[in-house]
């Protein structure tokens, strides 16, 4: 079978992650790779994916072959694999719009981005790009609150013929205007807002599930996060936060059984501490009632690199985009979403989005 091919904009450290992954698995057996939910879906590997675009704007990566830009700064993931061959792609310059938060500038070079002076892509570019590299998945890494920007690379998707898998919190799968122009192009699109393997709000959306099925009252609730990459760099501006705290709110919110008033819940990120680099530490608070209205909590802290929690599930979800491209489905992949997802357009508590999701690979549901 052929490789998978896809597009990146943004080749931050969750692309890092991605692309060493790619080179990781590449000589691995089924029964010796840690960290993969599925070995093969469709017929494709974890290594069945190579990179054929990518778009970025900052200096030290833009002219660079991917495989050597994932590395530069300010990139601070840890490095697991470290020989990486070239993937004979440069990083094309991309559109900044609001991609950038302006706070940012106040950071020393090191911590955050320095401006390429490479003309910015046009709408019409990126569409020429991806058409000419023969890109079928377009996969969106930008910042907390781009909308403008992921709508503007949702848009070149569409007109190229591309599929698409939005990792960030601004709803491209969850909008239904998006999702039924994806549908009549008949291209899939998996989102939005990609979860962690083991991360911060899954683990608080199983434990959310556990209260409700063991009959305890879940009555207030938070999730604090740290870390010192750039994404926690960038949400220190908190108007760029609103799609995030929804998106991780709502997932949390999905499975209580009976909402928790808007007082009494607070999931979002909360603070940046540069020497954590991609180390996120979440801290979780949960309290309610149990028999007799006897009162309890629990408390857990949570530490995990942020973005090679990421990958995995970026692996899947391309590979399923793929696999509804071969299939000849279009629009928002529902179960995949459910499962790999924040803010899919349907939500599913995670038992029944596992479920669904097992069922779309084996052929038993379209989407």
């Amino acid at each position: 079978m052929e490789n998978i091919r896809i597009a990146i904009v943004g080749v931050g450290n969750c692309a890092s992650s991605l692309v060493q992954g790619f080179e990781y698995y590449r000589d691995k057996r089924p029964e010796d790779a840690i960290g993969l939910m599925h070995w093969e879906i469709g017929g494709y590997g974890p290594s069945d994916i190579e990179v054929v675009a990518a778009f970025d704007i900052d200096v030290r990566k833009v002219g660079k072959d991917v495989n050597e830009a994932i590395f530069e700064p300010p990139n601070c993931t840890t490095v697991f694999c470290e020989k990486l061959p070239k993937a004979r792609v440069q990083v094309q310059m991309g559109r900044i719009l609001d991609g950038v938060a302006e706070h940012m500038q106040q950071y020393p070079d090191a911590r955050t981005f320095l401006p390429s002076d490479a003309p910015e892509a046009t709408h019409e570019e990126v569409v020429l790009a991806l058409e000419q590299s023969q890109a079928e998945v377009l996969l969106n890494y930008l910042p907390v609150g781009s909308e403008e920007a992921a709508r503007f690379y949702a848009e070149c998707a569409l007109e190229a013929g591309v599929a698409l898998v939005n990792c960030i919190p601004v709803f491209i799968a969850s909008d239904p205007d998006f999702a039924q122009r994806f549908q009549e192009r008949g291209l899939p699109i998996v989102g939005d807002d990609i979860k962690a393997q083991l991360g911060a709000t899954i683990t608080h959306r199983m434990l959310t599930d556990l209260f409700r099925k063991r009959g305890v009252k879940l009555e207030r609730t938070y999730q604090l996060n740290t870390g010192g990459n750039t994404d926690f760099l960038n949400m220190l501006n908190r108007d760029r936060l609103a799609s995030k705290k929804e998106s991780k709110t709502e997932a949390v919110q999905s499975v209580t059984g009976q909402r928790i008033a808007d007082d009494n819940i607070h999931v979002g990120p909360s603070d940046y501490v540069a020497w954590q680099n991609d180390n996120k530490v979440c801290f979780l608070r949960m309290e309610g009632r149990l028999f007799g209205d006897v009162p309890m909590n629990l408390e857990l802290r949570l530490s995990v690199e942020d973005s090679p929690n990421s990958a995995g599930v970026s692996i899947d979800a391309i590979r399923c985009a793929k696999l509804a491209l071969d299939r000849g489905v279009g629009g928002p992949l529902l179960s995949p979403s459910s499962y790999f997802m924040k803010h899919p357009p349907e939500q599913f508590t995670d038992d029944e989005a596992y479920t669904r999701t097992e069922d779309f690979i084996a052929g038993r549901r379209d989407v």
